[in-house]
């Protein structure tokens, strides 16, 4: 008997169960006949959110330049775009230089810890945590080292204990705000506050701020890069999630502070983005449109609006359920859940889960995909509308009641 080809063992420390087995198991209930709701996935396309017609008519009116490879960092036009909107909020110093064009967020995540990791190196990540950070970073030959950001304090991050957990094979620190999958958004002092730890320990500084214009109610979105002056800030974004176009796979990596220190860094970058030759060309062409015209998401995150909408009607569905409590997201498209203590010891996150799917047609994603030390969470996205929201927690209900 032939022995069975084994994969890699590096992704024994690899977790992606946002589209792991549950979502699986979806696809054969579907191929069996039943309707599923999926909210695993932030995917507005799915749900009915358009790109806007800008974009797509930028793109196919320069689809006769985009047959060529472009520059391994992108096209002109679309990191000029990002220079302008950094400058427009406070960001000097940066130029279309030290921007990186990627296929998505997810690409450029994967390129920068690589430029900067040596084997053993370690990065603070939060918890919960978009699961591609500590992923990328296992993959690079790192580990990620997860600071608490507890429930009981809106999300927010453990100061004292994040310093704990510096030491000297530490890099970087990586802050994901508005936060998925809690929904919290960042205050200034907590902003300044990572940043000094920082400044003081020279880290490299990982903000995901792919969420960025989406915030609710008082809520303010600080860019992280207006903060930081002594060491290096790395700003992700891209066209995913405020711009509903995911599947156009383009996001963008942005380096500032100080930009004398990380010349090294930046070449790095610089050579593995050549070795991928370049990013997809024809949507890069949406990004200056996108960027410097009217952006559609403020009305969306408004009341009135659909996300506004959509995030209230969950809000008041878990007000009005006895089984579950949420703190109010205030900025993303996902609510995290948590489950009534009373179902400690009967239904954690990965049974409740399972269960909600192959009873009820309901797919959802454990909060342990997130890197918690808890098991009592499940986050939503926020995409669908008030109308499948209000039937997605019935269900949920009628899933929990046997258990009450």
């Amino acid at each position: 008997m032939e022995q069975e080809i084994q994969s890699s063992s590096v992704l024994k420390d690899v977790r992606y169960e946002i589209r792991g087995q549950l979502a699986h198991h979806a696809l054969e209930l579907e191929k069996r006949g039943y309707e599923i709701i999926s909210l695993n996935i932030g995917n507005p396309g799915l749900f009915g959110f358009r790109t806007p017609e800008t974009m797509r008519l930028a793109m196919i009116e320069n689809l006769a330049q985009a047959e060529p490879y472009c520059h391994q960092k992108g096209i002109f036009p679309a990191r000029e775009a990002v220079v302008m909107q950094q400058q427009n909020r406070g960001v000097l110093g940066v130029s279309a230089d030290e921007v990186f064009i990627g296929n998505g967020v997810s690409e450029l995540i994967d390129l920068s810890l690589r430029a900067l990791l040596n084997p053993g190196d370690e990065v603070l990540v939060p918890s919960p945590d978009y699961p591609l950070w500590s992923a990328a970073v296992a993959l690079n030959g790192g580990k990620a080292r997860h600071y608490a950001c507890p429930p009981e304090t809106g999300f927010t991050p453990d100061l004292e204990a994040m310093a704990k957990l510096i030491n000297k094979r530490t890099r970087a620190i990586v802050v994901i705000n508005p936060n998925n999958p809690s929904g919290a958004v960042y205050s200034r002092d907590t902003l300044q506050a990572i940043v000094d730890l920082a400044e003081q320990h020279n880290l490299v500084v990982m903000a995901d701020e792919i969420y960025d214009q989406m915030v609710y109610d008082d809520a303010e979105f600080i860019p992280m890069a207006t903060l930081v002056e002594d060491t290096v800030c790395l700003t992700y974004s891209g066209l995913s999630k405020i711009y509903r176009a995911c599947g156009y796979r383009v996001g963008w990596c942005v380096f500032s502070g100080d930009l004398e220190c990380a010349s090294e860094y930046i070449h790095g970058m610089e050579l593995l983005a050549a070795l991928r030759l370049c990013s997809n060309v024809p949507a890069q062409w949406a990004v200056q449109t996108a960027l410097g015209g009217f952006q559609s998401i403020g009305a969306l995150v408004k009341p009135g609006g659909r996300l506004y909408q959509s995030r209230q009607a969950i809000i008041d569905a878990v007000d009005a359920s006895e089984y579950l409590h949420l703190q109010k997201p205030m900025g993303a498209m996902y609510a995290f859940v948590q489950l009534d203590e009373r179902f400690a010891g009967k239904l954690d996150d990965q049974a409740f889960a399972l269960e909600l799917l192959e009873k009820h047609h309901v797919l959802v994603a454990p909060g342990t995909s997130f890197n918690t030390p808890y098991a009592d969470h499940f986050r939503v996205t926020t995409l669908p509308d008030p109308e499948t929201i209000s039937v997605v927690f019935e269900r949920i209900d009628a899933c929990l009641s046997p258990y009450a």
